[in-house]
């Protein structure tokens, strides 16, 4: 029985891949058409759908909103009951439906014509009542559903979210969103944590311990101890980054001297300092601190020669990072 059961989900994967390679190889100048229709819209692109082709344009719209496309989601049947008003001039729509006859997404066609909305029609049926009134018909149609009834949307669902999914990612492309750009919109969760910048959690300004390369010995153990975070940064007369000294480093100094208390910074610095750029990505702080073993850096801007912070294995932990 397991055999059988493993045969048919390898077969419903199969036929929503044969979906989608239809669809791919019918992509043309529809999608191109479409493209310039979402570019230069000046206001919001308002997404809609119902039954499971709306469960598609509500994921279409978060898409669109999290890849620096302005969109939401339109209900078609809660439309006739005051959420038109979603729907505005500049505004472009996209309507998703595998009939291109559903009657509560027809019924929004009057609005849009009255105010000029551009429509952009997802459709298994090119000769719809939808297509018929869109500006732009992408044919989302595929041959066979993966439901053994033909009834249950399968692989025109997925069809449907696979071109919205081309459309958002070419927007992106488009008009260059960033990793940075990701990390605003998304500011919670893993992914927020992912995308968070070293100069987010960085230790600045009096919190950045830092010492001059003449500096005493004692001078030293004070500026570690009082900025509670294991190092110190070594600068010479320009403020310029010459070397740091860990807690590590006191000790195999005490290990070697006699007095230490004749030791200067100089004496006791690592000259090679590991540092990273303020606009790094955290998760980078992490892979250098694990590659070499140590759990500090300090922040120096790409191409500088100064400190302007100092990141801490703490604070990866603490911003879930790590």
């Amino acid at each position: 029985m397991s055999a059988i059961w493993l045969a048919r989900a390898r077969r419903v994967l199969e036929l929503e891949i044969q979906a989608l390679h239809a669809v791919q190889h019918r992509l043309g100048d529809a999608v191109i058409r479409a493209l310039e229709l979402l570019l230069a819209c000046r206001g919001r692109v308002v997404v809609t759908g119902v039954g499971k082709s709306g469960i598609v344009a509500q994921k279409i719209a978060s898409t669109f909103a999290s890849t620096g496309t302005p969109a939401h989601f339109l209900h078609a049947a809660e439309a006739g009951h005051g959420d038109l008003g979603m729907l505005a001039r500049g505004d472009v729509l996209v309507a998703v439906s595998n009939s291109g006859e559903n009657e509560e997404v027809l019924r929004l066609l009057p609005y849009v014509r009255r105010f000029g909305i551009p429509l952009i029609a997802l459709t298994g049926a090119p000769d719809s009542g939808l297509a018929r009134a869109a500006d732009v018909v992408v044919d989302v149609s595929v041959p066979t559903e993966a439901c053994p009834l033909g009834l249950a949307p399968t692989c025109s669902t997925t069809a449907a979210m696979a071109v919205g999914d081309a459309l958002a990612v070419a927007l992106l492309e488009e008009r260059g969103f960033t990793a940075d750009d990701f990390g605003v919109l998304h500011p919670a969760g893993a992914l927020g944590r992912r995308l968070t910048r070293v100069d987010e959690l960085m230790h600045r300004g009096s919190e950045l311990p830092a010492v001059a390369e003449d500096a005493p010995f004692a001078e030293v153990v004070s500026e570690i101890s009082g900025k509670r975070l294991g190092m110190t940064a070594v600068l010479d007369a320009a403020g310029r980054l010459v070397g740091c000294i860990t807690d590590g480093d006191l000790r195999r100094a005490l290990e070697r001297a006699g007095d230490p208390r004749t030791l200067r910074a100089r004496d006791v610095m690592t000259r090679t300092p590991r540092t990273i750029a303020p606009e790094a990505l955290a998760a980078q702080a992490v892979a250098v601190m694990e590659r070499h073993a140590i759990t500090q850096l300090l922040v120096v801007p790409a191409g500088g020669c100064r400190p302007v912070g100092v990141i801490h294995l703490h604070d990866l932990l603490r911003a879930g990072v790590v």
